[in-house]
């Protein structure tokens, strides 16, 4: 088959790692892919075997000639199937220049917010099928009104081989300036009000006083930041709180944290909550959207009502006060990944979707 992907994204994390995942696995399929993406866009430089990269520009919602750039690449290509990743306009315009081409035309959904009843009742008559990221996103897509036999779940994935590090700790105390016998509570999210990180800075404040070797880690950028960074210095936190940034090297820091948490109010199923499970670091996170499919709640973490911060407190203090707890979720961890979130698990549940979407539509044809 020849699938062609778009994928919207400027930065390689969250979605953007995911199609990295599925085209390299893909290709071990034998499936042909063409990527369109953003010029000057990370994955841009992505390569893999029967991959072909184009760049085009992609300016948002209001770019109206995106439509036309696609669709120039749609006749040339003659695609069996449109897979489109992401918004930002790439799925409006995207799935027009698909109709409009007669291809089948197939999008993915990664967040679990609802849209608008307009939004809904434009677009998703254009897909063939829809593909979520976790049943909880499935389950948003359905209420909105979309016909539910065309939605359908396949996971994210994460790359185990990748998250096999061994625990350094330190060259993990060097890194952060940790003192030696530092418990470390980590968490790995963009900035931003809906990913819970004052309900965590709230949390840790209640507990610094009883663990004296405390110290939490936000890991990530985005918006909020600098407010978070204030709460810290008006609540003289700063002993116990880094802000270390976006980082490249997570598979090298997670073995050394002790506990991952993640209080979002809304989440699609958490990459970093994958990754954290595959190496094997337990985690304290709320029941919002996919979260539950990943930490099972007394398997290989906490769950935690959304925004119930005296929750959060009380699980996080369980971990801190035990160790072998915290490895016995974090050995489940390892294996609920290995089973269940594997990257070729994901691609073959693609590639199930790509064959009964072309078979439709061949169908289709031969009886029109």
């Amino acid at each position: 088959m020849k699938i062609l992907h778009i994928e919207a994204g400027r930065h390689l994390y969250g979605g953007a790692k995911q199609v990295e995942y599925l085209l390299t696995a893909l290709a071990d399929l034998k499936v042909e892919n063409i990527l369109v993406c953003p010029r000057n866009s990370a994955i841009s430089k992505f390569s893999a075997p029967s991959l072909t990269v184009e760049t085009i520009a992609m300016r948002g919602e209001l770019d109206i000639f995106m439509m036309p750039r696609l669709l120039r690449l749609f006749k040339r290509y003659r695609p069996d199937i449109i897979h489109i990743h992401s918004r930002r306009g790439a799925d409006i315009w995207g799935a027009l220049a698909a109709k409009w081409a007669g291809i089948p035309c197939i999008c993915s959904r990664r967040v679990d917010n609802p849209e608008a009843a307009l939004v809904v009742n434009l677009k998703y008559p254009l897909f063939a099928a829809v593909i979520c990221i976790s049943d909880g996103i499935r389950r948003v897509v359905c209420r909105s009104g979309v016909d539910p036999k065309k939605v359908v779940t396949v996971h994210s994935s994460v790359k185990g081989s990748l998250f096999e590090e061994r625990r350094d700790r330190d060259w993990f105390a060097d890194e952060f300036n940790l003192p030696s016998d530092s418990l470390v509570v980590a968490n790995f999210a963009q900035m931003i009000d809906r990913k819970g990180q004052m309900l965590i800075l709230e949390a840790v404040s209640r507990l610094a006083p009883e663990f004296p070797s405390l110290r939490l880690l936000l890991f990530g950028q985005g918006p909020r930041q600098s407010h978070y960074q204030g709460v810290v210095k008006a609540n003289d936190m700063d002993a116990i709180v880094s802000f270390p940034g976006f980082r490249q090297d997570v598979p090298k820091i997670l073995p050394n944290v002790d506990i991952v948490v993640h209080p979002a109010y809304t989440e699609g199923l958490g990459v970093a909550l994958l990754q954290s499970a595959a190496s094997g670091v337990p985690i304290v996170a709320t029941t919002a959207g996919g979260i539950p499919e990943v930490v099972k709640h007394n398997v290989n973490g906490k769950l935690v009502p959304v925004g119930d911060v005296d929750a959060l407190t009380y699980s996080l203090r369980l971990l801190l006060l035990d160790q072998n707890l915290r490895q016995d979720l974090g050995r489940a961890g390892r294996k609920l990944v290995e089973q269940e979130f594997s990257v070729e698990a994901m691609a073959k549940g693609n590639l199930a979707i790509y064959e009964s979407v072309y078979a439709a539509s061949v169908l289709e044809s031969a009886v029109h």
